[in-house]
């Protein structure tokens, strides 16, 4: 096939060889009679064995090529020159939580990896996924203190510090990052730092800072980053921030606009407001998570206003500008049902933080995936099958970059999938993307899993479908002042009555959620359900008590 292995004896250096635990297990008939002379990963000063040129070697075909480490680094192929190029068994691109997840498994399982990123290790959930929960722990403190007379604790009150809470919240991000580096240093796992690009090269290869990576398996994990909206739609847009500019705030912003309906949306207006920012939300339609059960959009969207929060319904942000007193939003509403309605303009003043909060986008750009033929969606997204297989053999992606559930233990959960099928034979190995939790951080904080009501009834027929639902006050605002309610829905389907979706705002629900989610998973019924003896006095024993 274009090897002359008579050229080894001209190279007079002492040669050994092993075998990596991957291989072994890849091919364990094979290796069980002998090691191949075609499948040695030679180690001298001159040379190794590395994929991808194919031999035959009866009924197997093993990846080979002949790597020159001299100064040069030139890869032996049948023209014996060409460019220098690293190779890996596994080559990650980006290295946020999924891709970093996938990297240390792959490695345990016996291959060599590296991973390539251009920022900090990571990736958003670092970044932006834990320091957002910090604030939101933050904020639900602001809220404790007005129980504290409630509670018998009178005169209890406090000064905030945004800026103690910001140094302490990135001292933990940079621990988290470190903590990363770490990681892959533990697992001889290499760290790539900058952007890479594929090439036109035969196989799959990528470009970082002038120097060539490839690998039998490529992972794209670049995720995503906040949409924005441009001058031409808007005048004025640029002036305004994403949620990743709010991590930089050095200081609580007096008066906050925040355009969105979304769960980022969401938790920003509920940060801001309880830590005592004047706050509005800018929704195109009537309310929030559209996405969600409309009984969690509708009582969301009650909460919100309950919280003095200002909710400017069917409206659209106009125009910016930038005054001596702050931002002047200019807000254009019309009511959709009324289609004789004028359109009624109003201004928002001296805003000090407008928060476009209006969706993600995938970071695929600059990877010239076109040149090796991934197909992308119309927006943007890596498009994968149930293995997260692109449109190029060998060529994989996880994470926001795929544009479904993105959540990043989804991401996680999906990577360690992969590496398990490709590093240890595993081939059904695949992430089940139905019945996935899904919490809220707002506030009152929002629990989910599985199928809305509406999802259920297109799935099974209104006929087949029948919920629960309740309402009542969590014992902890049983004596306070404050007061804020507990929803929970229950969504059967069937005879028996399956779990299919189960949905909760209030008090706790975070928490609550997981357990609940194993249930929902394991295809437990309503009977399921009842059967549980109650945990008193909690809320949660309302999901087991429903009639």
């Amino acid at each position: 096939m274009g090897h002359h292995f008579g050229d080894l004896a001209k190279i007079r250096h002492v040669i050994t060889y092993s075998i990596s635990p991957f291989e072994q297990r890849a091919f364990p008939n094979y290796f069980s009679k002998g090691i191949p002379n075609v499948w040695r990963r030679f180690k001298t000063s001159v040379f190794k064995v590395a994929p991808p040129r194919w031999l035959d070697c009866g009924r197997l075909f093993f990846s080979y090529s002949w790597t020159f480490l001299s100064s040069s680094r030139r890869l032996f192929g049948r023209s014996m020159a060409s460019e220098s190029v690293t190779r890996f068994d596994f080559l990650v691109i980006g290295g946020g939580s999924g891709g970093l997840a996938v990297a240390r498994r792959a490695a345990e399982l016996g291959a060599t990896a590296a991973v390539i990123e251009s920022n900090k290790l990571g990736g958003t959930c670092v970044s932006k996924d834990h320091p957002a929960p910090v604030m939101w722990s933050t904020s639900t403190h602001a809220e404790y203190l007005h129980d504290h007379e409630d509670y018998g604790f009178e005169g209890a009150k406090a000064h905030f510090s945004w800026q103690l809470i910001k140094r302490k919240r990135d001292a933990y991000v940079s621990r988290l990052n470190q903590i990363y580096r770490n990681n892959l240093d533990k697992g001889k796992i290499e760290s790539i730092h900058g952007y890479a690009r594929f090439t036109d090269d035969p196989e799959p290869t990528v470009e970082v800072n002038g120097k060539k990576f490839t690998a039998p398996h490529i992972l794209i994990a670049t995720g995503g980053h906040p949409s924005t909206v441009s001058e031409d739609d808007v005048p004025g847009a640029s002036l305004g921030i994403t949620s990743d500019g709010f991590f930089e705030l050095e200081s609580c912003p007096k008066r906050s606009v925040i355009v969105g309906a979304g769960y980022i949306a969401v938790e920003m207006a509920g940060i801001l407001s309880t830590l005592g920012s004047k706050t509005s939300i800018i929704i195109r339609q009537g309310g929030v998570l559209r996405n969600f059960d409309a009984l969690i959009s509708s009582n969301c969207t009650k909460e919100l206003q309950n919280h003095g929060i200002d909710l400017r319904k069917n409206s659209q942000v106009k125009s910016v500008q930038k005054t001596d007193k702050g931002l002047s939003v200019k807000l254009v509403t019309k009511d959709p049902d009324d289609k004789d309605a004028q359109e009624k303009c109003d201004t928002i003043h001296e805003v000090d933080c407008l928060l476009w909060a209006i969706g993600r986008e995938p970071n695929t750009a600059g990877l010239n995936l076109s040149s090796i033929g991934v197909k992308l969606d119309e927006r943007g997204h890596i498009v994968v099958d149930e293995f997260q297989n692109t449109t190029h053999a060998g060529v994989y992606a996880v994470g926001d970059v795929c544009g479904r559930a993105l959540l990043t233990p989804v991401a996680i959960a999906a990577g360690r999938k992969l590496a398990h099928r490709l590093f240890e034979g595993k081939a059904d190995s695949k992430i089940n993307y139905n019945n996935i939790p899904t919490v809220v951080f707002s506030h009152p904080p929002i629990g989910t899993v599985g199928l809305t009501e509406d999802e259920a009834i297109k799935t099974w027929g209104k006929d087949s479908v029948k919920v629960y639902t309740t309402s009542f006050t969590p014992m902890y605002y049983a004596i306070t002042t404050r007061k804020s309610q507990c929803i929970m829905k229950l969504v059967c389907a069937g005879k028996n009555e399956k779990v299919v979706g189960l949905h909760m705002q209030g008090f706790g629900c975070d928490e609550m959620l997981q357990g609940f989610a194993v249930a929902v998973n394991m295809g437990a019924t309503k009977e399921d359900f009842d059967r549980t003896i109650a945990i008193h006095p909690t809320s949660s024993e309302e999901l087991v008590t429903l009639r």
